[in-house]
């Protein structure tokens, strides 16, 4: 069944009269989302801090998940049973599903209040708005091109942060020759896919990664530099621990945090837990750009939509809403979470180095048109292609394809699925 056709479904059941015992309260906010790492949570306290203050109460609703899936198949049966929660952390495609079947609330008039269309980037609008209307607001700006790297691992082996392929390759071998694990990496498809959607922007460039993962041209998803990619992530893979199966990435992370492994590439969200765990950008660990990739910038948005449970719940929602386009939050939050802020009014005053790189980067790369959607997290691609590309990449690195293969299989997966 698509995508779109079970979100139809889902809001059919949903449009029907509430019961009492979903009655909207104008007191508290139920939140779905899935932030449940010890720095994730750590940043999201803030916003509950916050709206405590303005005396709205905060019901919590985690599931544990890096990539959303799992969040999401809870919010479809909730929608299902006609209990949707009253606000979600949501990422792009799945925002325009929603709401192109009219399930999330208006927040235009708040929008045009606080100007957002002037300060929100609008490579993220594409996602915070539908049809002229705003339905969600972004929280921050996070990139999955970045890599994390144990300072004392590069310090003892006399390594400088590689910036082409070969330099990567040479970093890798000589972490695993003196004994540690080369590259911390979690088995799962959505942490499989980060890799490759890097390896298609630094193997092929910014106007290739459009055609491959935004456009879905046949002839970049099954040429050359396609094949040259699937090479290049078999290769990546195989410096990867054998005990990774199923590891959630913040464990990943931990294996850098603790000297236990050379480098990591993940997302920003990774510093919240480098930060969580009392450790210093520049002093113990590195962050630079995926070797290859400088200029341009891989972005995912997390948001927050609100979905249509009655007026009674509209004020808290606002409030919600309104908290989490606040400057100063947006600055406190962001610097917590590793991201960088959604506004491009926000100084970077308080950030550190990491966090200063990036909103540079953003910006730069936002005014040159090389800010470019995440395929992995849901914002270059329709959610049943993005599904469709996990298989075969998933299928590639676990040794089910070869390269040549892999190639193939992706232009007919990708065929298949799309709408």
């Amino acid at each position: 069944m698509s995508r779109r056709l079970l979100i139809a479904l889902c809001f059919a059941a949903f449009a029907a009269p509430a019961s009492p015992t979903q009655a909207a309260d104008a007191d508290s906010v139920e939140v779905l989302h899935f932030w449940t790492s010890g720095g994730e949570a750590a940043a999201l306290n803030l916003l509950r801090q916050k709206l405590s203050t303005q005396g709205v109460a905060w019901r919590d609703m985690p599931v544990a998940g890096g990539g959303g899936e799992q969040a999401m198949t809870v919010l479809r049966a909730r929608v299902t049973a006609g209990n949707p929660p009253t606000a979600v952390q949501m990422q792009g495609q799945e925002i325009i599903d929603w709401a192109a079947q009219g399930a999330l609330a208006d927040l235009t008039e708040l929008a045009k209040k606080e100007r957002y269309d002037k300060v929100v980037p609008p490579a993220l609008q594409k996602f915070s708005t539908h049809n002229g209307k705003w339905v969600a607001v972004p929280v921050g700006i996070h990139s999955s091109s970045w890599v994390w790297a144990s300072k004392k691992i590069f310090d003892d082996l006399k390594l400088a942060p590689p910036t082409d392929w070969d330099g990567l390759i040479a970093a890798l071998d000589k972490i695993k020759g003196a004994g540690h694990v080369a590259l911390a990496l979690g088995g799962q498809p959505w942490q499989q896919s980060d890799l490759f959607d890097n390896l298609v922007l630094a193997t092929g460039g910014p106007v290739f990664y459009r055609k491959a993962l935004v456009e879905l041209d046949p002839a970049a998803l099954g040429g050359a530099e396609m094949k040259t990619v699937f090479e290049r992530l078999k290769k990546l893979a195989s410096y990867a621990d054998a005990n990774n199966a199923g590891r959630d990435w913040n464990l990943a992370t931990a294996m850098v945090i603790t000297n236990k492994a050379g480098l990591q590439v993940m997302g920003d969200w990774a510093k919240g837990e480098f930060k969580n765990a009392g450790k210093t950008a520049g002093q113990d660990f590195l962050c630079f750009r995926f070797p290859g990739t400088a200029g341009n910038v891989i972005f995912n948005s997390d948001q927050f939509v609100m979905f249509n449970v009655g007026a009674a719940a509209r004020p808290a929602q606002l409030k919600l809403a309104a908290a989490v386009e606040d400057p100063a939050f947006q600055a406190g939050f962001n610097q917590v979470k590793g991201s960088a802020p959604a506004r491009t009014d926000i100084p970077d005053t308080g950030f550190d180095p990491c966090g200063k790189d990036a909103i540079k980067q953003i910006k730069a790369a936002s005014e040159k048109n090389t800010l470019l959607p995440s395929m992995t997290h849901g914002h270059a691609a329709p959610t049943a292609v993005k599904q469709a590309m996990y298989d075969v990449i998933t299928a590639t690195v676990i040794g089910r394809y070869d390269p040549q293969r892999a190639t193939a299989e992706l232009v007919k997966a990708v065929a298949a699925a799309k709408p």
